[in-house]
């Protein structure tokens, strides 16, 4: 018979499949196989249609079969198989599907589930193999014919001989190069990492003779050990996936068994999160709280994202699109038959069904997460201290669309609790004159705690988050509010805690000091943009404070960041607070009428002690020790 040539532009089509298509040459064997799970779902449907009796679901399988020294590697299986016509038109006619087909042509069967829509994973054969034959016999006929093809100068078909239906694709594996290593796939253990990986769950039997090594038995206990060599059997995927058994044959060791072998964890999850949904989108989906925080989560080398399978077939082995970044620690994985895939199966068009999975998701993780916290709060502390921090990113990053979603999610440390609390749980104890929530920022909380501007509002017995991490004060400054409690930093200028009187008697002290308060101003040239009289101070008789929507916190978190090297500094408005009551006062009042000289040193002093307290740099640290020494003398 005349070679036939590929229709539908064949030889650059061809080559854009084998060049372009897929990025990764070892899904061959998954769409081959997955070709071949669909020739057997054809028929077992049809069977049931037409009431086809002598046909066993158990007697359905598909087998591989590795010949080195030809350099062959054979699929056969035993499904509906292929007439002459349906050779030429599924297989002449590159991006013909005979899969989608038949399920165009059965859409009232909602229990079809066939694989393959575009009719081109076929040809990513040729990726690894020089030369392809298929010998198909269709169920039923009488004759049974050969399609063989070299690429994409065409192919022939013959009539051939096969006892029984069904289809055997053998590829002529290519030599290797100085780029390629084709001899993997001559390697029996190469082929059943493959489908372990890819098509574990394909629903029939995946078959391979495996080569074993085994002693030999002794006549005498003491004669040297020998091992012979011998063929089995072997079944390669597991067919069932745990996601489509009932809960009621499922523990949760074999949940945890299941994410530590596929996940690679050594520990087993906090929390197993099963769900599964109907209508819109349907799919099944298997999550996993980690219990620790890989060793590269908070680097830009992680790479986040569920496994995404179709109707089993594993298509993509990181789907970062299912996963919004503040979830990007939960693995899994979502199985699902409505999704639109392109042609090579490896990458999904951004479609609504998408997007509504992962909608759903979230709102899914969020869930459990809140159950944990409610019902088991001593793994939920455990989880917060593995991905708590990037819960808050969560909150400050993409302008906060996603504040009211982590909102009851996110602790921090508490003066009153001495443990990490809820935003929630902070409101709940709010004393009922108290008018806002009180934080402040540190390195460490016993440092928190020594700092000056808590006297105030640790006298009025308000309880103080402390937040530690750089990320906290832009979280809950993003948040804005929360049950119509605002954020105050008591680091700021305005904390208005003062009754009516102690307001009165504040304004008189600063009438009273007005010119000493401007002339330490002027003194500090312009480090500072105001000198005031403390509502915050008991003790200490000085604190730096800041105006404005910039911090001191967020001045030293601005610092540490590259633009900062640069010349791109961001500076808080800082603001020298004296307290009134405080000895030392006293001496600046007298200082201010007597001896202005000596009032710019104590001012210098004054600010380099607050800026220190603040945890910030002095300007000038030999200045600032030369002017302890001067007094000192």
């Amino acid at each position: 018979m005349a070679v036939k040539q590929f229709q539908t532009e064949s030889k650059r089509i061809l080559d854009l499949m084998i060049n372009s298509i897929y990025t990764h040459k070892e899904i061959f064997l998954r769409e081959l196989i997955s070709n071949a799970s669909d020739a057997i779902d054809k028929l077992y449907y049809k069977s049931l249609n037409e009431g086809i009796t002598g046909l066993s679901r158990d007697d359905f399988k598909i087998a591989l079969e590795i010949n080195k020294d030809e350099r062959k590697l054979t699929i056969t299986d035993n499904g509906i198989g292929m007439t002459e016509e349906e050779l030429d038109n599924n297989l002449g006619v590159i991006a013909k599907s005979g899969s989608l087909n038949f399920k165009q042509n059965n859409e009232k069967n909602e229990e079809i589930d066939i694989i393959g829509q575009f009719g081109v994973g076929f040809y990513s054969a040729f990726m690894v193999a020089d030369k392809i034959t298929v010998l198909s016999k269709a169920y039923g006929a009488e004759k049974a014919f050969m399609w063989e093809s070299e690429g994409a100068e065409g192919y022939e078909i013959t009539e051939a001989d096969k006892d029984s239906h069904g289809t055997v694709i053998t590829l002529h594996i290519k030599d290797n190069t100085e780029e390629e290593n084709y001899d993997e796939y001559l390697e029996q253990y190469r082929i059943q990492g493959l489908v372990k990986k890819y098509s574990d769950y394909i629903r029939y039997p995946v078959t391979l003779d495996m080569e074993r090594v085994r002693p030999m038995e002794k006549e005498n206990p003491e004669d040297k050990t020998e091992y012979e060599h011998y063929t089995e059997n072997v079944t390669l995927n597991s067919m069932v996936p745990i996601w489509k058994k009932r809960k009621s044959e499922v523990s949760d060791e074999d949940y945890n068994n299941f994410y530590k072998e596929k996940f690679m964890d050594w520990e087993d999850p906090l929390r197993v999160i099963y769900t599964a949904t109907e209508g819109n989108a349907t799919y099944n989906a298997l999550l996993f709280i980690p219990a620790k925080a890989p060793m590269d989560y908070y680097t830009r080398e992680y790479e986040k994202g569920l496994q995404l399978y179709a109707s089993g077939v594993m298509i993509m082995e990181k789907c970062a699109d299912l996963l919004p970044d503040h979830f990007s620690f939960v693995k899994g994985l979502v199985d699902s038959q409505d999704l639109s895939l392109n042609i090579s199966r490896e990458m999904l068009q951004h479609d609504r069904q998408l997007k509504l999975i992962s909608s759903r998701l979230e709102k899914k993780i969020a869930s459990e997460l809140k159950s944990m916290l409610t019902n088991d709060r001593e793994k939920y502390e455990q989880f917060f201290d593995a991905f708590g921090l990037q819960l808050k990113f969560g909150m400050y990053s993409d302008y906060g669309i996603h504040k009211d979603v982590l909102k009851d999610l996110v602790m921090f440390y508490s003066s009153t609790e001495k443990k990490p609390v809820t935003l929630a749980e902070y409101v709940s104890r709010m004393k009922p004159e108290q008018k806002s929530i009180y934080y402040v920022c540190g390195e460490n909380v016993d440092r928190m705690a020594s700092l000056p501007q808590t006297e105030a509002v640790a006298a009025k017995g308000y309880e103080i988050l402390y937040l530690t991490a750089e990320v906290d004060e832009f979280a809950l400054k993003t948040l804005g509010v929360y049950e119509e409690k605002d954020f105050k930093n008591i680091s700021s200028d305005e904390l208005d805690l003062e009754t009516e009187e102690e307001k009165a008697e504040a304004e008189k002290k600063l009438e009273e000091s007005k010119d000493l308060l401007e002339g330490m101003k002027e003194a500090l040239d312009g480090r500072v943009v105001a000198v005031k009289i403390s509502n915050r101070l008991t003790k200490h008789p000085v604190c730096l404070s800041s105006e404005g929507q910039i911090t001191l916190e967020m001045e030293k978190v601005f610092a540490r960041m590259p633009q900062a090297a640069a010349g791109g500094e961001v500076k808080a408005q800082r603001v020298l607070e004296l307290n009134p009551n405080h000895p030392v006062f006293e001496v600046l009042t007298g200082l201010y009428e007597n001896d202005k000289d000596k009032l710019k040193a104590y001012a210098e002093l004054l600010y380099d002690q607050a800026v220190l307290i603040e945890g910030l740099p002095v300007d000038d640290p030999v200045a600032f020790s030369n002017r302890i020494c001067d007094l000192m003398k």
